[in-house]
């Protein structure tokens, strides 16, 4: 669940002006200033051939990104960052080959990353990946401290939310990763949800490494405390973190406007009137998953 918590954290850095959401990625992370777009050999972008089967998107040619990469496009999915799950094994490969999650740290991270190219121009679309990943790595440049350190000072302290944080206490085990894949709800093999490629993200307390899209482990009350802060347009035991507008704004319509299933805030989904016309749900709920197949929906006007 650590995406929304890392939005979070940086729309709380916009309030107090050490970002903005237009300010250029290359501004704080200039590794990624001549990052190059992935597109095939007749020029056609990625993403319009993502699910082929046939793998015809490779071989790839490389061509410079005809956008400004910013830090709305990395909130909004849009930056052009991706998972090693595209489909496109000359892709995928790339990333698998990095081993992103075992960067020693976030130097370390850049610079695999920086070796990669996009799926897409920057502001093109939606597509999934590991663009909050890359917007921790801002608010560390941009503030010189670690991803773990501005979630515990600016969100899990002033709110008092225990149960929110990176790593694992000592002698804490989490429950074994499930997957419904087969139809069935059973206990993942080794490799099934390896987003990364061979490697998952750890919870070694020695490892100095926060990604800001994935690794964040929640207690049950602890993220329902942190829903509960979103739910109260950002007000949590007598300490205001959000502006109201800025939280407003979090389920605002983004992206996936033409979706009949709902829209897209920032990486909140709010359901549309399909759920309820399929008896699956209620139309405005919010509604979010997280890597360990824990997930979490709410109704949008409730406050608790």
């Amino acid at each position: 669940m650590s995406k929304i918590v890392t939005i979070s954290t940086v729309l709380d850095l916009i309030e107090y002006d050490i970002l903005s959401m237009d300010d250029p990625v290359a501004k704080y992370i200039p590794e990624f200033k001549d990052l190059k777009v992935a597109v095939n050999e007749n020029g056609k972008s990625l993403t319009d051939t993502q699910w082929n089967k046939n793998n015809t998107a490779c071989p790839i040619k490389l061509v410079p990104n005809n956008e400004i990469m910013t830090i709305a496009h990395l909130i909004n999915h849009e930056a052009g960052f991706y998972y090693a799950t595209t489909g496109i094994s000359c892709l995928d490969s790339l990333i698998s080959n990095q081993n992103l999650p075992q960067s020693k740290d976030s130097e370390e991270l850049i610079k695999k990353m920086a070796q990669l190219p996009l799926i897409q121009h920057s502001g093109t679309d939606y597509f999934y990946g590991t663009n909050t990943t890359v917007l921790g790595l801002v608010a560390e440049r941009a503030t010189g401290k670690k991803l773990n350190e501005l979630v515990k000072e600016r969100v899990s302290t002033p709110l008092k939310i225990d149960g929110l944080q990176y790593k694992l206490p000592e002698n804490v085990n989490l429950l074994p990763r499930f997957t419904g894949r087969d139809s069935i709800l059973r206990v993942a093999q080794p490799g099934e949800l390896d987003i990364y490629g061979p490697e998952v993200p750890d919870y070694d307390a020695t490892h100095d490494l926060y990604l800001g899209g994935e690794g964040m482990i929640a207690t049950a009350n602890g993220y329902a405390d942190f829903i509960r802060m979103l739910l109260k347009r950002g007000e949590l035991n007598g300490h205001q973190f959000l502006n109201k507008e800025t939280v407003e704004d979090i389920y605002a319509p983004h992206t996936q406007l033409d979706s009949p299933y709902g829209y897209n805030g920032y990486n909140l989904w709010i359901s549309g009137d399909s759920m309820k016309l399929k008896k699956e749900g209620e139309a405005g709920l919010w509604i979010g998953g997280g890597y360990e197949c824990t997930y979490f929906g709410q109704i949008q006007n409730v406050i608790l």
